[in-house]
Parts: C-alpha cells; sequence; structure tokens
C-alpha cells in the first residue's frame, strides 16, 4: 500500500479505509491479529482483512457490513487525526492545478501542519518529484515524519523542523512551486523566492484574514513577483430530491380553427379541463439550510525567469 501507487489486495501494515458510509469513515491500520471495533461489529484483520481485495465488502461480527477502500489523498483528508486546521479538496484541488503541479516537481510547503495538502502534493509529483516541507511545531513535524514513513511516500518528501520566516526552506534554488500557510507569510517571501529555480515558477500562499492577503501582496511586489492575483473558492452543495408538483388548471381547450368551416352535426365537444388532482414528477436541487463559508484566501504569483 503506498498513497501514490494502488495494491490490489491489503497487507499487514497498511493504512486502510475503513467506509460505514458516506459520513462515516475511519482509517486502521492492519495488523495481524487486532480487531477493529465498528458500530456493525467486529472486524477480524488476520481473517477479515489481510489477503482480501482492497474495495470489498466485509462482514462484521454483528451481521453487519463495510467496504474496505485503498488511501488516498482525498480519503486521508476527511479521515486524518487533526493536529492543526487543514485545507480541503476543494482548496487543494486549485492549489494544485494554479501551481502548475505535475510529475516531477519539486515543490517546498509551509507549514505542514496535518498533512493534508503534503499527501496530495506528493501523489501529483510522484514518481519522481521531491517536497521540502517546514513545520515550526517539533512534535508535528516529527509525527508529520513518521506518517510519511508509514503511508510509504518518505522517499519523496524531506521534513524539518525550523522556524521558515528566520531560515528559509533549507534549499537554494531549486524549487518549481513554493507554498505558504503560515500566520506571517509576508515574513517568507524572500525565502520562497531564494528556493526557486532561476527560471521561476510559482508561489500561493493561504491566508484566513484580508489583511494577511494585502501584506503578503505588497511583499510579493517588492521581491518582483509578477502575475498577483487572489481568489476564494466557495464550496456550494446542492441535495438532489424527487418532488411532487401538481398540475395547474388551464381551463377548456380552445375549439379548433376549422370548426367555423365544419357543420354543427361535425363539431367534436371541447376537452373537458384537467382534473385538479392531475400531479407531475420532477428532479429538483435544493441547497441545505446551513453551509460551509469562508475558509481563507489563496494568493497565487510567479516568479520570473531571472
Amino acid at each position: 500500500m503506498s498513497f501514490v501507487e494502488y495494491s490490489e489486495l491489503i497487507q499487514e501494515g497498511d493504512v486502510a479505509i475503513v467506509y460505514l458510509g458516506h459520513e462515516s469513515m475511519m482509517p486502521v491500520k492492519v495488523q495481524q491479529g487486532a480487531q477493529t471495533q465498528t458500530r456493525y461489529g467486529v472486524i477480524r484483520h488476520s481473517t477479515d482483512l489481510i489477503g482480501q481485495r482492497y474495495g470489498s465488502k466485509v462482514t462484521c461480527s454483528k451481521g453487519g457490513w463495510v467496504y474496505v477502500l485503498h488511501p488516498t489523498p482525498e480519503l486521508w483528508t476527511v479521515n486524518l487525526p487533526h493536529r492543526t486546521q487543514i485545507l480541503y479538496t476543494t482548496d487543494i484541488a486549485n492549489i494544485t492545478m494554479m501551481l502548475e503541479l505535475k510529475p516531477g516537481s519539486v515543490v517546498c510547503e509551509s507549514g505542514t501542519g496535518s498533512g493534508s495538502l503534503s499527501h496530495a502534493i506528493l501523489r501529483t509529483i510522484a514518481p519522481t518529484g521531491h517536497l521540502h516541507t517546514v513545520e515550526f511545531h517539533q512534535q508535528r513535524a516529527e509525527k508529520a515524519d513518521e506518517e510519511f514513513r508509514e503511508h510509504r511516500v518518505g522517499h519523496l518528501v524531506t521534513v524539518r523542523n525550523q522556524d521558515v520566516c528566520k531560515d528559509g526552506f533549507g534549499v537554494t534554488g531549486v524549487a518549481d512551486a513554493v507554498f505558504l500557510d503560515i500566520p506571517s507569510p509576508w515574513e517568507a517571501v524572500r525565502h520562497a523566492k531564494a528556493a526557486m529555480k532561476k527560471h521561476g515558477g510559482r508561489v500561493c500562499s493561504f491566508s484566513p484574514c484580508i489583511e494577511q492577503v494585502q501584506r503578503t501582496c505588497e511583499a510579493l511586489a517588492e521581491q518582483g513577483f509578477q502575475e498577483i492575483s487572489t481568489l476564494e473558492v466557495l464550496l456550494r452543495v446542492h441535495d438532489v430530491r424527487t418532488v411532487t408538483l401538481p398540475l395547474p388548471d388551464f381551463g377548456p381547450a380552445p375549439s379548433s380553427s376549422s370548426s367555423s368551416s365544419s357543420s354543427s352535426s361535425d363539431a367534436q365537444p371541447a376537452a373537458p379541463p384537467p382534473a385538479a388532482h392531475n400531479q407531475v414528477t420532477c428532479k429538483t436541487t435544493t441547497p441545505p439550510r446551513e453551509m460551509a463559508g469562508h475558509t481563507g484566501y489563496l494568493t497565487f504569483a510567479t516568479k520570473p525567469r531571472t
């Protein structure tokens, strides 16, 4: 199992996603002799998981069943243990696209946090790219490094525990793209520029407050970055429902134009009005009453070729 390569069978040591429902999932580290308790009963790793195909339906001890899914960055984002606030797939998709990431890209990131974006970056830049990620908090940096190795992507990432605003990313002139998710991104812009390749590249900064965005844009302009733009991504979810609506009463049908030229004996009686109980069934969508709103602003810029 690897977050960047697909495996057919579940093996000991894998991190599998146990799917109980659309909004009920959990990651499980598969171990010989271990058990996982669910509301449908117990899953025994030795007999129910190891050797089974990913995507299999597994029957629990109480007779209920779950699906066991191969881990992906998207599934990890909604199941990971939160050590910090994280980025979700809506923002992540725009970041990976706007930073122009591809297999072989070299990326610098700060801070690592819970590793939500990091896993998506690694999947995008594999198998020949590399991620240099910096985390200020020592325990978070150590835990992230442990997870990367457990998820078998450790060869694609270097984790550093340092202050990016003071000490930079630990590399110079190697990055195709830089991502900043720190309280004072404007203090790290010069280090981002130094980490990027001479032929240029892209930078992105994520900030929840517009005042942070303003100061970051000023710093980007001072350092010679171009094409500076800020966007906000808002997700609007709709529920598809089937509804039944009554047909309106349009009154009696009009007589045909040819009735005036026909004899009275040939005239057809007017069609009766539709019954009041006639109904039509159709599909419609409705937004939920409450919806998650603003998460943060994404500011992008380009370092020109030097």
